[in-house]
């Protein structure tokens, strides 16, 4: 199946960009406290039928693991994965959580996203007084945070940074590679939660990170990046080291395909060629994934 996608893909590049074999790291869906536009389990067949291998299902606030394992039963043969975000309702960074959701049957749940909108540095940064989740204080990672890193190791899953500032993102990577995690992406560096410098980005790279870009920062109501900005500073990091995932799912957003769509479109009036967006969209995310 993999490898017949992989054929129709090659064929349709050269008529233009196809959606055939995509996956899609970052893809919201409810059921949510949040207003989205599918749910996961019609986002499964919806990314089946237009060709997708496989996507991440995200939330911020619940495990997703027995989502992915539901959606691979009533959705066979697309490869659908589930994980986890450190925000406060799953117990900040919580190494038990972690243990657990690896654990749920089937072994869908693969990603591990330190705190989004409940980490410390979202938090001051939009100046709201209320709890935030820390991942380091006083410049050393904290010992609930090295725990983490060890199950990521253990299990063999990905670490992915959060809304972590960049000095925590960076600081957690050389200590993953420590501890023996293979795979790890920043989440939305560009991302005004975020805010990687390119010298950070590229230092991410080296310590062997990958980058992720999310299509709703330069499409739909959280746009926030030009095409541009995003196409100059892939080329600047490297194409071996980008993934492009949607972040769709919100309502007033495209669906996750449509959307898509439209990105690889913005890319290729920036110069990205089809070949490189095969590359950031399809090859590098089953790549962090280790998958065949």
């Amino acid at each position: 199946m993999h490898s017949l996608c992989l054929l129709l893909a090659a064929v349709a590049s050269c008529f233009g960009q196809t959606l055939t074999g995509v996956f899609d790291l970052h893809a919201h869906c409810d059921p949510d406290v949040t207003p989205r536009s599918i749910d996961a389990l019609n986002l499964a067949r919806l990314a089946k039928q237009k060709g997708f291998r496989g996507l991440v299902l995200k939330n911020h606030y619940e495990p997703t693991a027995s989502w992915a394992a539901l959606a691979r039963q009533e959705v066979p043969d697309i490869e659908v994965f589930g994980g986890i975000a450190l925000n406060r309702s799953n117990g900040g960074v919580n190494p038990a959580a972690v243990d657990r959701m690896a654990k749920v049957k089937g072994g869908w749940g693969k990603v591990v996203w330190m705190p989004t909108f409940d980490s410390e540095n979202h938090v001051r940064l939009t100046k709201e007084q209320r709890p935030f989740v820390s991942v380091s204080r006083g410049g050393k990672l904290l010992s609930e945070t090295l725990a983490v890193l060890d199950l990521i190791a253990k299990h063999k899953l990905v670490l992915a940074t959060g809304h972590s500032a960049p000095h925590e993102s960076l600081a957690m990577i050389r200590e993953a590679k420590r501890r023996g995690v293979v795979s790890i992406v920043v989440t939305h560096p560009m991302n005004q939660y975020v805010r990687m410098s390119l010298a950070q980005m590229k230092e991410a790279v080296s310590l062997g990170a990958m980058l992720e870009f999310t299509g709703n920062a330069v499409l739909g109501l959280q746009k926030e990046n030009e095409f541009k900005d995003y196409a100059d500073t892939m080329r600047a990091v490297g194409l071996h080291a980008v993934i492009l995932s949607s972040d769709f799912g919100q309502q007033g957003n495209p669906l996750h395909p449509d959307g898509l769509q439209r990105i690889f479109e913005g890319l290729r009036k920036e110069g990205l060629s089809p070949a490189e967006i095969e590359q950031i969209v399809k090859t590098n995310p089953a790549r962090l994934l280790s998958l065949p």
